[in-house]
């Protein structure tokens, strides 16, 4: 095994020969000129070769985080490597927050917004709609920045590490704001397909978490902001509040607050807790984004296959984006549905798996997720991700002799 390890779940042992954890923007200036293959590796929260390389990682996390807050732009810079529940503990401190954060706070800035993760919410971009500006090192060793506006920031944003190492990340911010976050469950299906918007759209970040099988979807998480502790209404028939923490995939006891509870955004949008073991570590994770608007026919495609899917999934969440304009977003263009799936360690199985779904999913033309498993080519690809294309001549024009490439970005059409 390489002496970079494994990705965060298992699911991928590095072969990169070589590792340099920097903690200075000149190691890492130093490790690219030092010649050959180079990737940057942020909290190895993907679950492919994605950042792996064929000559050297060279991981950021160890670089402090040093954030500068600019309250007069709203913004604040800080290190790519920094864990996103860092910042926002930082943020929340001097009164200010981002627009949302993704389930996992452990997950660094720079590799969430290099691979378009996102939260959820009608009214939401993903994470990296909030970038206003990213400061990275070059093919040539050099320092560089793209800010939103320039010609290059739609294929940069979203650039899934094949452009250069990125060092630091300017944000948009907002002031901070409190919230609750209710639980309600034994939503029916059909009444969930009937209106799916209604559903997915009842409060400021929603989240419906199912198994695919039965009449009930399974739970509904809102997370509402509050100025008071009045308590949403339940938006639909046949549903019921949890009075108890619903269990997620384990143990409650890594979880963020429920029960309406109101409290800093930072301690609600996540649906665990910065101090505590993230999810469950031993699994699989896929995720598909269709157009929202397809909804409830690519749901119940899916759900066709529920009976399969049921004996290797542990659970599935459906979360919302708003469309953007970033060229690898897979909210580029369309408001977004993301149909996420955290499989249990059974590879074999989900491997035979993802074809059939990708398939059942093509009519509404699904784009992957760039950190999870899936087998979509190069070719489905293109056809799905419509500015392609122009992303990879970006970063053929950036780095001409593909320092920065690895077997992923090439098998993706990236590079």
């Amino acid at each position: 095994m390489s002496v970079a390890g494994a990705t965060w779940a298992g699911t991928h042992r590095f072969t990169a020969p070589a590792l340099v954890d920097a903690t200075t923007l000149d190691e890492v200036r130093e490790a690219v000129r030092a010649g050959g293959p180079v990737r940057a590796l942020g909290t190895r929260h993907s679950f492919h070769d994605l950042a792996d390389s064929a000559g050297t990682l060279v991981t950021v996390t160890g670089i402090p985080a040093d954030p500068v807050l600019d309250a007069e732009r709203r913004e604040v810079t800080v290190g790519a490597g920094t864990r996103y529940g860092v910042l926002a503990s930082w943020l929340e401190e001097r009164g200010w927050a981002l627009h949302n954060l993704g389930s996992l706070p452990h997950i660094s800035i720079g590799g969430a917004t290099a691979t378009g993760t996102h939260g959820s919410g009608h009214g939401n971009g993903v994470l990296t709609t909030a970038v206003r500006r990213l400061q990275y090192v070059d093919a040539r060793g050099e320092r560089r920045e793209v800010a939103l506006g320039d010609p290059d920031f739609p294929a940069l944003a979203v650039g899934l590490g094949a452009f250069g190492i990125v060092v630091r990340v300017t944000l948009a911010i907002e002031p901070s704001y409190r919230m609750r976050q209710d639980v309600d469950t034994d939503l029916p299906w059909d009444v969930f397909l009937a209106d799916p918007d209604a559903v997915t759209g009842s409060a400021y970040s929603v989240s419906v978490f199912t198994t695919w099988t039965g009449d009930d979807v399974g739970d509904v998480w809102r997370k509402s902001r509050v100025l008071g502790d009045a308590a949403p209404e339940l938006a639909w028939a046949g549903a019921r509040r949890h009075t108890e923490t619903a269990a997620l995939v384990g143990s409650t006891e890594n979880l963020t607050e429920q029960l309406g509870i109101s409290g800093p955004w930072c301690e609600r949008l996540p649906h665990f807790r910065l101090d505590a073991t993230p999810s469950n570590g031993d699994e699989i994770q896929s995720e598909y984004f269709v157009a929202r608007s397809d909804a409830a026919p690519a749901l119940a495609a899916v759900r066709a296959l529920g009976d399969d899917i049921r004996p290797h999934l542990m659970v599935s969440e459906l979360r919302t984006a708003r469309g953007d304009d970033l060229w690898l977003s897979g909210a580029f263009g369309r408001d977004t549905l993301a149909i996420h799936f955290t499989w249990a360690n059974h590879p074999a199985p989900v491997r035979e798996l993802l074809p059939r779904i990708e398939a059942a999913l093509a009519p509404f033309d699904a784009r992957p997720h760039w950190g999870k498993w899936h087998t979509m080519t190069a070719e489905s690809l293109r056809r799905v991700v419509p500015r392609l294309d122009d992303a990879r001549a970006a970063f053929h024009r950036l780095d001409p002799e593909g320092r920065f490439a690895n077997d992923h970005v090439r098998r993706l059409g990236v590079r």
